[in-house]
């Protein structure tokens, strides 16, 4: 689900934080139709990546895993849940990737929070062949797209478009906050983002603070290197900071409120008549929903963030990326049933090589006293015969096997050659050394086989 399908209320029950992604991804593997599995859970999608060996089945063990961690009974969580199979799910995952599902179009944070969900669910060791190469096969693609086509040239994200908001709170014009204080509360990725974003807009003081008080200190110090003023605190100095600031950024990790009614009324008691803007980055939300009652106070949060954002763009580079993303998409599927096609063309070099050798032991039975130059030479030929014969064959079904229907050339090779079914599944698995060697030499076009040495 993401903020397409779902109100953030929904989202923010089925957010998962850092300490839970391993375990339901176990949960996930346990299913009985499931062995390979990715999750993704950022500000505005949770989102299941999943090898399965039956669509319905693989959606019922995922399904049931999300409604026990939301609570939501299954049917009241089917309606905010949407399902991409195959080379659907290809296609979605690499428009994530590329930042064209993002509530703010284009940003390239998803690009850092992908790359940890596949580091994620690898340590955990729920990632295998097909969602490893998919995943690498997705960021190489997103950051193509962000690199070539300008669609994050503005630097969007959803952090710069909160304090577009907190700026018309303050009374200042889109994007400047000069001459503002203002209060960071976290000091992992987003809150150096929210810090980055603040310096740019001109803030002339920036406080982190954070339960660890070492990492308010790194995130200090790197932002003040970088020209802000910037002082590291705890979390319980919240209330004195916000009695002289202007605005405040939550952006934890944590699950549930860290900045209470009670706190931000108390700082606002000693400010009367001065407004505060207070942005909430949380998934579920860091600030408690009561700070909107207190006077003078505005919350910005995702739920405002979603009303007033258009559901996409129509931009020369959001085009120039949709195009990228579905040229990407069809040479992805297109290597996939090329690498399926290749045990079978494996195999049936391997059946031909095995009747060249019975025929040549036949020879020897029959002539045992030919001569062993002559003897050499006729192996040569007849070995040279067989490859030139499949060649073109073999090389025109690769190539035809990259089509929609590529998966019948296949069939039809073992039928006509009366293959066995289980060769090109036992040629796929992983080969010795030796056996690499020999899998390329009968790939080898005639006439290749030293420059494959």
């Amino acid at each position: 689900m993401s903020h397409r399908s779902a109100p953030v209320e929904v989202l923010e029950r089925a957010a998962v934080g850092g300490e839970d992604v391993a375990k339901l991804l176990d949960e996930m593997l346990r299913g009985e139709h499931v062995s390979e599995v990715v999750l993704l859970s950022t500000c505005n999608r949770i989102e299941v990546y999943a090898v399965v060996d039956a669509f319905h089945g693989g959606l019922a063990d995922v399904s049931a895993v999300l409604g026990r961690h939301t609570g939501l009974p299954l049917a009241e969580l089917t309606e905010h849940l949407y399902v991409h199979y195959a080379a659907s799910a290809v296609a979605h995952l690499l428009s994530v990737a590329a930042g064209l599902d993002s509530m703010v179009v284009g940003e390239s944070q998803i690009l850092g929070q992908l790359r940890g969900a596949y580091a994620a669910a690898d340590e955990a060791g729920s990632v295998g062949r097909a969602l490893h190469e998919l995943a690498q096969h997705a960021l190489r693609v997103g950051k193509r797209v962000h690199a070539s086509t300008g669609i994050d040239a503005a630097g969007a994200s959803v952090v710069s478009e909160v304090l577009v908001d907190a700026a018309r709170v303050l009374g200042r014009t889109v994007g400047d906050l000069a001459g503002t204080k203002a209060v960071v509360v976290g000091a992992g990725a987003m809150g150096a983002l929210a810090a980055a974003h603040l310096r740019r807009c001109g803030a002339a003081e920036i406080v982190v603070l954070n339960r660890t008080p070492d990492r308010a200190d790194r995130l200090a110090e790197k932002s003040t290197a970088q020209g802000t003023p910037t002082r590291a605190g705890r979390l319980a100095d919240l209330t004195s900071e916000l009695v002289d600031a202007d605005l405040m950024v939550a952006a934890t990790g944590a699950i549930g409120a860290v900045v209470e009614r009670a706190t931000v009324a108390e700082a606002t008691a000693a400010r009367p008549d001065r407004p505060l803007a207070v942005c909430d980055l949380g998934l579920p939300r860091a600030v408690d929903p009561g700070v909107a009652t207190v006077p003078g106070v505005t919350v910005i949060d995702l739920i405002t963030l979603q009303r007033r954002l258009t559901r996409g763009t129509s931009g020369g580079a959001v085009a120039a990326a949709k195009a990228m993303v579905a040229e990407e998409t069809q040479a992805y599927l297109a290597a996939q049933r090329s690498a399926e096609v290749t045990p079978t063309v494996t195999a049936l070099r391997r059946r031909a090589s095995e009747v060249v050798d019975a025929e040549l032991l036949r020879l020897s039975a029959r002539l045992p006293d030919l001569d062993e130059n002559v003897r050499e030479e006729f192996t040569r030929t007849v070995r040279r015969v067989v490859d030139k014969l499949l060649h073109t064959p073999t090389v025109q079904v690769k190539r035809l096997a990259e089509g929609p229907d590529g998966g019948s050339y296949a069939l039809a090779l073992r039928k006509l050659f009366e293959l066995d079914p289980q060769t090109p599944a036992a040629v796929a698995t992983p080969l010795s050394g030796d056996g690499v060697l020999a899998a390329i030499e009968a790939e080898l076009a005639p006439g290749d086989e030293e420059a494959g040495r």
